[in-house]
């Protein structure tokens, strides 16, 4: 795995890369961390986990780590990742964890910490933590007696959390007919409650978590299902979460997909028209359509682009002064109300604002015009990874690809922080021209760096 964190925790394939042991001592390490820059000997720790298989491995692990070093550790159980976010903060938790992979396949997890204040635990933490673990900087320590920690189980974490949501939602839900994609992860635990509540009539879709089946042909990422389900029963909307529901698309009602731009633009325009949006400023990244950058400045609204991750956003939010922001994937960040994003929080936003103007969501998504754009994944060794940073081939043919383009679109070629890819990006007017493009890329770093 290299070094521990990426841009979203530590992720690797579950008891091969990411093992019971490699958790328990993040756990230890991580206590160790929090006694340090605290000021009591039994921090306490809030776990909580998506729906896969090895996350119960995984917590029993870091309930042993934490523990070992005089943590006390809060089980959460199934829940978003913006709910451990939310309920660090609500329970006065010095750190909270949240045991989960994300859109990945359900044979991967991960290890997001948070700090105190609900967001991700900053660089130097982590790189203390990973300094403790794999540089075996510190040793362990090994109380005993009353300096061990204990284990306690928070019953009413989940309708915290809902209730949590629901106290942001300016228009009820009432009347609406909708489809809500689990994706077999996290948001099976709260989607039905929270939309029900609001008043709408829900249809579920990939609910019923088996250990295995998280983002399997479902969720944000397999968006197929719910359209077709959509437009055949009727409905007037549909929204579909990650494995971890912390990302939200959606399907309006003739199963047109509404992705994290449209939703932004369409949630922009409506805060910066109630005067809700901060230095009238919406976050975005090199990811973000180029029409969503164009819509922003025919609006009158200012366009801030960061490196790809909520973590990046996030930290552009709050170091400038900025109340929204996310991405293309589904990330939507409500910094009023949340510290991360939060995919049931950003569907409740939209469905509430979308139900206020008894308006259909396809008409609503007009304001915005989304250039065409080709994404293509090239899988690549570690040491390909190296060496993309340094191949000459590789470089060449990104400036040649930017030449042809011109003004008329552009090319975006990264590391993926999470998974052993290239990615490859290309947007511009003409379909055929990117789509070409493109190919000739990814062809070539296969090539040179590829599997």
């Amino acid at each position: 795995m290299g070094r521990l964190f990426g841009t979203d925790g530590a992720r690797g394939v579950a008891n091969t890369e990411l093992t019971g042991e490699l958790a328990m001592n993040i756990g230890r390490a991580a206590a160790m961390v929090l006694t340090e820059s605290g000021s009591t000997k039994h921090p306490k720790v809030l776990i909580g986990k998506d729906t896969r298989l090895s996350s119960y491995m995984l917590e029993g692990a870091l309930i042993a780590g934490l523990c070992s070093v005089g943590a006390d550790v809060m089980l959460l159980g199934a829940v978003p990742t913006p709910a451990v976010a939310y309920l660090v903060r609500k329970y006065q938790a010095d750190a909270g964890i949240m045991i989960s992979a994300s859109h990945n396949p359900f044979e991967f997890n991960g290890i997001k910490i948070f700090s105190g204040d609900g967001y991700k635990l900053p660089d130097a933490l982590e790189a203390e933590i990973e300094a403790i673990v794999i540089d075996k900087a510190k040793p362990y320590p090994a109380p005993t007696g009353d300096g061990l920690g204990r284990v306690f189980r928070a019953e009413n974490a989940r309708e915290d959390y809902i209730e949590h949501i629901i106290s942001t939602v300016p228009y009820r839900l009432d009347g609406m007919r909708i489809a809500i994609d689990c994706s077999n992860g996290s948001a099976f635990a709260t989607a039905e409650k929270l939309f029900t509540t609001l008043g709408a009539e829900c249809h579920m879709l990939a609910d019923h978590p088996d250990g295995t089946n998280i983002n399997d042909n479902c969720g944000s990422t397999h968006l197929e299902t719910l359209q077709k389900y959509v437009v055949e029963n009727g409905l007037q909307a549909g929204v579909a979460f990650d494995g971890d529901a912390d990302r939200c698309l959606a399907v309006d009602e003739n199963g047109n997909v509404i992705d994290g731009d449209f939703i932004m633009a369409i949630c922009a325009m409506d805060l910066a028209s109630r005067n809700k949006l901060s230095k009238n400023t919406a976050v975005g990244t090199v990811m973000s359509n180029m029409g969503f950058s164009r819509f922003c400045t025919d609006n009158g609204l200012k366009f801030v682009s960061t490196n790809v991750g909520d973590r990046y956003v996030l930290e552009t939010m709050l170091r400038d002064g900025y109340n929204f922001g996310g991405e293309q994937s589904g990330h939507v960040i409500f910094l009023d109300y949340s510290t991360t994003g939060d995919g049931q929080l950003t569907a409740v936003q939209l469905l509430s604002l979308v139900n206020r103007r008894q308006a259909q969501l396809s008409s609503i998504a007009t304001l915005m015009t989304r250039y065409p754009q080709v994404l293509l994944n090239v899988r690549v060794t570690n040491e390909g990874k190296l060496h993309f940073f340094t191949n000459q081939a590789i470089k060449n043919k990104i400036e040649e690809v930017k030449e042809e383009l011109g003004e008329d679109g552009r090319i975006l070629v990264r590391l993926s922080g999470t998974e052993p890819l290239v990615r490859v990006m290309l947007e511009g007017s003409d379909k055929d021209k990117i789509t070409r493009l493109a190919q000739e890329t990814a062809d070539l770093i296969r090539e040179k760096i590829g599997l």
